[in-house]
C-alpha cells in the first residue's frame, strides 16, 4: 500500500446531484411523535436549525437504516437516507403508524439532494453556509445542511424540489461522483446499505460517537439493546477507515491474518481512490479504494484483507474523531 498516495482533496469544489441518497417525507400533527418512538434520535425536540443523525433498528437493535433527519416545517420531516433502503423503511415505519396523524411518503421524486463541497460552494451559500456541523439553513427554495469537514474540506446537502435542483448544480462546477464518495468514506460516518441492512448495533459502526444515538430520549425498537451495549462495558468491534489497491464492495467479509479461519469483520461503504485529472485538475475514478469496514478491536494490528483470508489487502487509514481510549482489543 505504500504505492497509493491519498488525494489532496483541498482544492476540491462543486456540486453534484446525489442519486444514491433517496428522501423519506413524514408530514403531520404526530409526525415529531410518531418518529421519537421509532428512531434512535429525539425528533421531537429538533429544531429547523439542525440535522441531525438517526437509526431505525430492529427489535435486536440491529440497523436497519441510517438516515439524516431535517425539519423544515414544524409538521414535516426528510429522512435522508440509502435510495435501496428506503423502500423497506416506508413499509415498516408504515406498519406502525396506526391512528397517529402522520403520513409517510417516498417523496425521492419530488425532492432531490445536492452534495456541495469546497470554497466555491461555501461563497455560492453564503451566510447559509453556516460554521459548524449539522446546522440547516434555507436556502434557493430548500434546505441547505453543513456536514463535516473531511480531509479539510468543507461539505453540505443542499435538500429541495426537483425543480430546482438543477438551478443549484447549475450555479457551481460539476464535482466528479468519486470524489462526493470519497469524502463520504473518509468522514467516518457510515451509512447502511442494502447489503448491510440487519448487521450492526449502532456502536459496532461508531454511530453513537457521532450523535447518533440519544441515549435519554426513551423507547424504541431496539433501545434496550442499545442502551445494554453501551453500558455493560467497553465494545469489541469498531468502524475504521481502511485503503485497498483494489475495488471493495460493501458487505464483504474481512478477514484478520491473526484468526484466518472466521471473518473479523465487515465492508460498510465503498469509493474508488480520485486520482487528479490533468487536464481538468479534478478527481476522476481511480484504480485503488477506500472503505469505512466494521472490525474486531482484536483485528486491529494484524494484516486484513477482504473477501477471503488471502483476499484484498488493506491498509488501515484514519477516522477524522477519536474512538474512546478505554476500549482495548483484550
Amino acid at each position: 500500500m505504500s504505492q497509493i498516495q491519498l488525494p489532496e482533496a483541498k482544492s476540491w469544489g462543486g456540486a453534484l446531484l446525489v442519486s444514491d441518497l433517496g428522501v423519506l417525507q413524514a408530514q403531520g400533527a404526530d409526525a415529531a411523535t410518531f418518529l421519537h418512538g421509532q428512531l434512535s434520535q429525539d425528533t421531537k425536540g429538533q429544531a429547523a436549525t439542525e440535522g441531525r443523525l438517526a437509526a431505525y433498528c430492529s427489535a435486536k437493535g440491529r440497523m436497519l437504516a441510517s438516515m439524516v433527519t431535517l425539519r423544515p416545517e414544524p409538521e414535516t420531516f426528510w429522512l435522508l437516507t440509502d435510495r435501496q433502503v428506503l423502500p423497506g423503511l416506508l413499509k415498516r415505519l408504515q406498519m406502525f403508524v396506526l391512528r397517529a396523524k402522520a403520513v409517510l411518503s417516498d417523496a425521492s421524486a419530488t425532492l432531490n439532494v445536492v452534495g456541495l463541497v469546497g470554497e466555491v460552494a461555501q461563497g455560492w451559500l453564503g451566510e447559509a453556509a453556516g460554521s459548524e456541523p449539522w446546522q440547516a439553513r434555507a436556502h434557493a427554495g430548500g434546505q441547505v445542511l453543513r456536514l463535516p469537514d473531511v480531509q479539510g474540506v468543507a461539505r453540505w446537502v443542499w435538500v429541495g424540489p426537483a425543480s430546482e435542483a438543477a438551478t443549484v448544480t447549475g450555479a457551481l462546477p460539476a464535482l466528479p461522483e468519486a470524489a462526493w464518495r470519497w469524502l463520504d468514506v473518509m468522514s467516518g460516518v457510515p451509512r447502511i446499505e442494502a447489503t448491510t441492512v440487519d448487521q450492526f448495533v449502532p456502536q459496532m459502526v461508531n454511530f453513537e460517537l457521532i450523535g447518533g444515538v440519544n441515549f435519554k430520549k426513551g423507547c424504541y425498537p431496539g433501545q434496550e439493546v442499545v442502551a445494554r451495549s453501551q453500558y455493560r462495558g467497553t465494545t469489541k468491534r469498531r468502524a475504521f477507515v481502511v485503503h485497498a489497491a483494489q475495488a471493495l464492495q460493501p458487505g464483504q467479509e474481512v478477514f484478520s491474518a491473526a484468526d484466518p479461519a472466521q471473518p473479523a469483520g465487515l465492508v460498510i461503504n465503498t469509493a474508488p481512490m480520485p486520482t487528479a485529472s490533468p487536464s481538468a485538475g479534478l478527481p476522476v475514478d481511480g484504480g485503488p479504494s477506500s472503505a469505512l469496514i466494521e472490525l474486531k478491536l482484536a483485528a486491529v494490528g494484524s494484516a486484513l484483507f477482504a473477501g477471503s483470508a488471502d483476499g484484498v489487502a488493506l491498509t488501515l487509514g484514519s477516522l477524522p474523531y477519536d474512538l474512546p481510549s478505554a476500549e482495548s482489543a483484550d
